[in-house]
């Protein structure tokens, strides 16, 4: 299903952009040295509740998961990049913590993550990756706008990527959001420029791109959930939701000033 939200409802997808965004700097300001990802999800759950907003996570139970996910916060460490289940796990100094959040309020949901370095160790090879994840963010919200395709937001993230020397997976990408979590169209993480939906004001997505420091290839943690780099390299993953509208497209989950 591909949905096109109303004003009103694109207003209340700033709010619960705007929360998503808030909870995750303040889960960031929080993940330190000999923080637990257990603590984290607690964390997350509490400021959900205090919102009066829904976990789009909990209950969440699509086919390449096992069963429901049951945390609130996905939690990936190092060589984990996607669907990273929170379980009884220490922060270390220069772990590379993805953080990636989805939540729903008043009938609409917003999706978000960033990904960051633990403590004072900043390992070059981790920060450059964060950074390639970020720009190629950036370069697919600036190609959406309406009367753009699929492709073309795709194309734009796929070719920051490959220039920085990541191999792309397309096995999972961005999607359409709104009145729930996961929605057509698929927005893949390279693509060819000119193919695919042609996006209209109203149109929630999803960008998120994310690499693996040398491979594509992805395999599935014995928790049926997380997802690793099958080298055990490193991972990197960013995402905002966006919206289309008459003029380009507006970002959802930014910070907004304190």
């Amino acid at each position: 299903m591909i949905e096109i939200l109303n004003p009103a409802e694109v207003a209340r997808a700033r709010e619960t952009g705007a929360l998503v965004a808030h909870i995750l700097q303040t889960l960031k300001g929080r993940s330190t040295v000999g923080t637990n990802l257990l603590d984290v999800d607690r964390w997350a759950q509490a400021m959900i509740t205090e919102a009066g907003a829904q976990s789009c996570y909990v209950d969440y139970a699509p086919s390449f998961g096992r069963g429901p996910f049951g945390h609130h916060v996905c939690t990936a460490v190092n060589d984990a990049v996607l669907h990273g289940k929170p379980h009884d796990r220490t922060l270390e100094d220069g772990d590379l913590l993805t953080l990636d959040l989805a939540v729903s309020l008043g009938g609409i949901a917003a999706d978000s993550a960033i990904s960051f370095v633990v403590g004072g160790s900043k390992p070059p090879e981790s920060v450059a990756m964060i950074r390639a994840t970020e720009d190629a963010l950036v370069a697919g919200i600036a190609a959406a706008g309406p009367g753009a395709r699929v492709g073309d937001v795709s194309h734009a993230m796929g070719a920051v990527l490959s220039a920085a020397g990541y191999q792309v997976n397309t096995e999972f990408g961005g999607h359409g959001i709104g009145s729930t979590m996961h929605q057509d169209p698929h927005v893949p993480n390279i693509g060819r420029p000119g193919r695919g939906y042609r996006l209209r004001p109203g149109l929630l997505l999803a960008l998120e791109p994310w690499v693996m420091e040398d491979t594509a290839e992805l395999v599935t943690d014995a928790d049926g959930w997380t997802l690793r780099s099958a080298t055990g390299c490193r991972t990197a993953h960013s995402e905002h939701t966006i919206a289309i509208t008459d003029d380009g497209a507006e970002i959802l989950t930014l910070p907004r000033p304190s």
